[in-house]
């Protein structure tokens, strides 16, 4: 059976081994090159005709960055996942990556205590990545039915009868969650958000510390919507955005009336700290049905039960379509279990988010108006 064929690009030696040798553990994946930096990468890339390259950011004669937009170019299809460190820096310039056209993103392990560790994390996050985005080069595998993958402790929703015949309610929250693709697909959505939004907006975009603060504020310059990493206790108001922080689960409370932010550090769900069920279980507990949630591009199936709880409660659900989608898995367990009132392209899903929130809201009662 053929193998995925991985070019390693970086400029370290000792990286290039360790990422070479946690991938060659893989049966279904093969080293075909190395490169100590771009320009050797980009001569090599015909010469071993690689299904998917590995990219340091940080590298002599032309860097990751540089070396991404050649590789765009002349193969503008050929998966590039690109190697960052755990810095300000590092996140900085992996969502530059991810703005010109790499695939995907993996952490460098750091401070991780031993060569075997490191090996570990990177045979557990980089082997999934590669297959994920290479997985038309694999035996069709099954997926197992939404229903066999509950979330540990997560108590499981009856899937309800769609479409609702239920009364629609005045929306004071839109909450969003996303994965693999999401910083793309978030920059395409906030560029289209009008001013004067009416309500707030909370996101879960899977992302580690550092890169959370840093997607948030590139989205705050993308439109009229005013966009900050989540913190402690903070009120919630409308035109504003909300990113969960990397590590942390974020949830919506009410506090005096008025909707806040808790952050906490309980255990992951689906692997994932913050995650989408979290957020979106805390706003169905919260605002009931009075929210339209969406569910855009990502890998695995975060958010699903999180949308059981949003439906059960007469919530209005929005998810990504295929076409669209870098990875149909969250958006994908959404459809597939009858949750989602819309399946459609990102494109449309802006416009479809405010009119569902204009739809739904109560006209303002003018200060001097006089009941006869």
């Amino acid at each position: 059976m053929p193998k995925i064929r991985v070019l390693v690009v970086d400029d370290a030696v000792v990286m290039r081994r360790l990422i070479s040798e946690a991938l060659a553990r893989d049966p279904d994946i093969e080293i075909v090159g190395t490169a100590a930096h771009g320009r050797i990468a980009l001569a090599k890339i015909p010469q071993v005709n690689p299904d998917v390259i590995t990219l340091d950011l940080e590298m002599p004669e032309m860097d990751g960055l540089t070396t991404l937009r050649e590789i765009r170019k002349i193969y503008p299809r050929l998966p590039v996942i690109m190697f960052s460190t755990l810095t300000a820096r590092g996140a900085e310039q992996t969502l530059e990556a991810l703005a010109a056209g790499a695939t995907d993103y993996v952490t460098k392990p750091a401070n991780v205590g031993s060569i075997a560790l490191s090996l570990q994390r990177l045979e557990q996050e980089l082997g999934p990545k590669i297959k994920l985005h290479c997985r038309h080069l694999l035996p069709e595998a099954r997926p197992p039915a939404p229903s066999a993958l509950r979330a540990p402790g997560v108590p499981f929703i009856a899937r309800p009868p769609a479409p609702p015949s239920f009364p629609l309610q005045t929306v004071e929250i839109v909450c969003i969650g996303t994965s693999t693709g999401g910083p793309n697909a978030l920059a395409d959505l906030f560029s289209q958000m009008p001013a004067g939004f009416p309500v707030p907006l909370v996101i879960v975009q899977h992302m580690p510390v550092l890169f959370t603060r840093m997607l948030a504020e590139r989205l705050d310059k993308l439109g009229p919507l005013r966009c900050c990493e989540g913190t402690e206790g903070q009120l919630l108001q409308a035109g504003h955005a909300y990113v969960a922080p990397g590590g942390r689960h974020m949830e919506v409370m009410r506090a005096g009336g008025a909707l806040r932010l808790h952050l906490n550090d309980l255990p992951p769900e689906n692997s994932c700290r913050p995650a989408v069920d979290v957020l979106f279980r805390s706003v169905a507990a919260t605002c009931g049905g009075a929210v339209v949630a969406a569910v855009l591009t990502g890998m695995g199936q975060d958010g699903l039960y999180g949308c059981r709880h949003l439906r059960e409660r007469h919530a209005q659900i929005l998810a990504q379509d295929e076409a669209s989608s870098v990875v149909w898995g969250m958006p994908g367990f959404v459809a597939q279990a009858g949750l989602a009132d819309r399946i459609m392209p990102l494109a449309e899903i802006a416009a479809e988010i405010c009119r569902r929130v204009a739809a739904h809201r109560r006209p303002p009662v003018h200060p001097l108006t006089v009941l006869s």
